[in-house]
């Protein structure tokens, strides 16, 4: 998918001392590049600041999309070298979350669901797949830490003849004060779009 980055993303990034930034989230930078290189559930991605542009190490992997992308700039920008909690909350938890979180900016966790319906076996074999680690929640729950300092767990229910199946995202605690709300968004936008595609 091609996606135009607004360049005052890069900008904003550019602002930031790459040692300061390498060390908060544990990236690499390449001064001669100007490259952040940043590792991704299970992907290396390049943010090129001197060209305006983010791509994927492996080719084969695919152009990010564009919240991906908005995701990882922001992360670069945002996030702190801060202890995940382990305690569990939704984005309508985090402070504005109940306002910022609705209409166009709803988690599309409808994509996972419509995907999956009440095969939990491929839900689990997916999640699996993407490194995710079981917890106890739920039908199927799993955890995954897509980033340094980023947690979030995705929790699946099996549906009946009343209810049909549903998914829901939840982040680690510490998300609050740690990331943007359009930053948690862009990141619950491309998990759901990345379990829903994803072959097993």
């Amino acid at each position: 998918m091609e996606y135009e980055i607004d360049d005052m993303l890069f900008l904003a990034l550019e602002a930031f001392e790459p040692t300061e930034v390498c060390s908060r989230v544990q990236c690499r930078y390449d001064q001669e590049k100007q490259c952040y290189y940043v590792h991704y559930w299970g992907d290396d991605y390049l943010v090129d600041c001197r060209n305006r542009k983010i791509t994927c190490r492996v080719p084969q992997a695919g152009r990010p999309l564009g919240y991906l992308a908005v995701f990882l700039i922001n992360y670069l920008m945002q996030v702190k070298s801060i202890s995940l909690t382990g305690e569990w909350i939704s984005e309508k938890d985090l402070p504005g979350g109940v306002t910022f979180f609705r209409g166009p900016h709803e988690v599309p966790t409808s994509l996972i669901f419509s995907r999956f319906g009440n095969d939990l076996e491929a839900f689990s074999r997916v999640c699996t797949q993407l490194k995710g680690t079981p917890v106890g929640m739920a039908d199927a729950g799993f955890v995954f830490n897509p980033v340094p300092h980023i947690s979030l767990a995705l929790l699946y229910w099996l549906g009946d003849e009343d209810f049909p199946a549903e998914a829901k995202l939840l982040f680690d605690k510490s998300t609050v004060g740690n990331m943007a709300l359009d930053t948690v968004y862009a990141l619950a936008v491309d998990a759901c779009y990345r379990v829903s595609a994803s072959r097993y």
